[in-house]
């Protein structure tokens, strides 16, 4: 009790706090696009469900990971070596989730491209399967990005209940914003597309930094967020020739 007291008192702490829920929030970009791609496949009545109770189990799954933080450091050890890079099993686990966002990512591309051809595949394996397999892939991306993001946090602040406190308020954030965006995708099909070259580019980049390639958050957030304004714009286009065509001018 003494030592959170002290770290209340402690204006380096507020500020580690701050950085760290910013960094949270900004890294669950990513989970946010992938759950609302995945949710919007189910059923009506089931995706609101699936997205709370993937992303509540997602936030135990965080907190009981940074209970386990000593074990997690070790995962940067390299275990073997080859091309002239030691490979951990932290790179590991990131060039698995990149493979894994880029075959559902193309997958759904496919399927966007071309839904006539697996209509009835999907239809029958969305109604047997679809919940707990939406719930699965959220856990399994999600437990990607948490060994990253918890490895990057130790290295902002040595202090358990600050990085507890930014996981709870980071994960609170998608819990309120994953319907909105899911609903906002959902009504604008072209979206659709966006988020799932997002998911291809956010897979290569962990394919990349996997592989000993890093390349820096900034650079991929920025490219998403440049391509986003200009859909906004092509949006606002098609409403305005929408608007005119309906009155007639």
């Amino acid at each position: 009790m003494q030592d959170i007291m002290m770290l209340i008192q402690d204006p380096a702490a507020w500020v580690a706090l701050v950085t760290l829920v910013v960094m949270e929030v900004v890294l669950g970009i990513d989970n946010l696009i992938f759950i609302s791609i995945l949710t919007n496949k189910l059923p009506v009545e089931h995706r609101e469900k699936a997205r709370k109770v993937g992303i509540g189990l997602a936030l135990i799954m965080r907190l009981a990971l940074l209970g386990t933080i000593a074990w997690i450091i070790q995962l940067t050890t390299p275990v073997f070596e080859a091309f002239g890079h030691g490979f951990s099993w932290k790179d590991m686990i990131l060039i698995a989730g990149g493979l894994f966002l880029v075959w559902k990512a193309t997958k759904e591309i496919h399927h966007n491209v071309d839904p006539q051809e697996h209509d009835e595949d999907f239809i029958a394996s969305s109604a047997t399967t679809g919940f707990a397999a939406a719930i699965g892939q959220i856990l399994l991306l999600d437990l990607v990005f948490s060994v990253d993001s918890i490895i990057t946090a130790v290295g902002m602040t040595p202090h358990l209940p600050i990085m507890v406190v930014a996981v709870i308020a980071a994960v609170t954030v998608m819990l309120v914003a994953a319907t909105p965006l899911a609903n906002f995708i959902e009504r604008n099909p072209s979206i659709v597309m966006l988020a799932l070259a997002f998911l291809l580019m956010i897979g290569m980049t962990l394919i990349a930094d996997g592989m000993g390639f890093h390349v820096p958050k900034g650079y991929v957030y920025v490219a998403m967020a440049f391509s986003a304004l200009v859909e906004m714009l092509n949006m606002f286009a098609r409403n305005a020739r929408r608007r005119k065509k309906a009155s007639g001018h």
